[in-house]
């Protein structure tokens, strides 16, 4: 497999492990109206609209918060795709969720680690599955599309194509080489100091372990991509990358183990993904692996998109395509 590294971020990190967690800022009042019915097409997606994405927002700081409320569309039939990690509290979810359905035509969601998270102090105390099923319901009643509902055809400029968001989670089969078990993986990064804090705060109930948790998801999802028109294309969107490639520049190879699972490596290809869109890694990059744009849309903490040029927080055009991947050139090899 082949891959091409553009746009990598100087001194760009993978989040091994986060500050303690804030108490949660108060909950604006939400906008009124009524909950748009998800379906396939439902949106506004006029021959002038972008498709835009954006992740790992981490409004629990002040600075991502303020980027958060400056977010406005470029035109009113934009769309934009969250890629998970918009925060650890479900007041912070429902926040964010409500500012930004009620600036663009169609907000579509799927779940990061980080929102799935049980933080002690967070009034909601669901966990796992539970959790997942209420942020369902609170995207359902303010109209923002997520992986349990129909997945939606983007029929604006660089359509058409089935926009597809993914909640896969992860199996620990990023290993290192020669590392045959999750047990010896985790051994191996508990001895390099890296714990993902996903082991303390990401519960997987009611099923017994997150890649059990996984491995339900990934069946259910393969079985709804398998289903969709041949003819049409797709956007993958997933929190975690669904390839193991975009792992490979992180500083801390050990924390790979929670990126994402091997069982997801040929579904770019076998359901036809005109783009794949990821977080997680806050490495905000275009990834080109065998042909097809991965495409990493990630803000990050606060000290790391400091680091950065250009104006943190911007959502990244996804389609129509970026001139570059239209045009096939090819950036630095990694």
């Amino acid at each position: 497999m082949t891959y091409e590294i553009r746009t990598l971020a100087p001194g760009a990190n993978g989040p091994a492990g986060p500050a303690p967690l804030p108490v949660a800022s108060p909950t604006p009042a939400r906008r009124g109206g009524t909950p748009t019915d998800p379906a396939p097409g439902a949106g506004r997606s006029g021959a002038g609209g972008r498709l835009v994405a954006v992740s790992d927002l981490h409004i629990r700081y002040p600075e991502n918060r303020e980027i958060v409320e400056g977010l406005r569309p470029e035109s009113d039939d934009d769309w934009l795709l969250v890629a998970g990690d918009v925060g650890e509290y479900v007041a912070d979810v429902r926040w964010a969720l409500t500012l930004l359905s009620s600036r663009f035509a169609k907000v579509v969601w799927v779940p990061g680690n980080h929102e799935l998270w049980t933080p002690p102090d967070d009034p909601v105390q669901l966990r796992g599955v539970a959790r997942y099923e209420h942020l369902v319901e609170i995207c359902r009643e303010l109209g923002v599309l997520t992986p349990e509902d129909p997945y939606p055809v983007w029929e604006g400029v660089g359509g058409p194509a089935v926009i597809a968001p993914l909640f896969l989670l992860y199996d620990y089969t990023f290993r290192k080489p020669g590392l045959a078990s999750k047990s010896e993986a985790l051994a191996d990064a508990e001895k390099a100091g890296v714990v993902c804090t996903d082991e303390f705060h990401l519960h997987p109930d009611p099923y017994p372990t997150r890649e059990a948790w996984c491995r339900a998801r990934v069946a259910a999802t393969e079985a709804r991509l398998a289903a969709l028109p041949e003819e049409l294309p797709t956007v993958l969107i997933n929190h975690w990358p669904v390839v193991r490639e975009p792992t490979r520049p992180l500083w801390y190879p050990e924390f790979a183990l929670w990126c994402g699972t091997e069982a997801t490596a040929d579904w770019p290809h076998r359901f036809r993904a005109a783009t794949v869109v990821y977080g997680h890694l806050h490495i905000p990059r275009l990834l080109m692996c065998d042909g097809v744009p991965h495409q990493e849309v990630s803000l990050g903490y606060p000290r790391e998109w400091r680091r950065r040029s250009g104006a943190p927080g911007r959502p990244v055009q996804i389609l129509p395509a970026p001139a570059a991947v239209a045009s096939g050139t090819t950036g630095a090899r990694a």
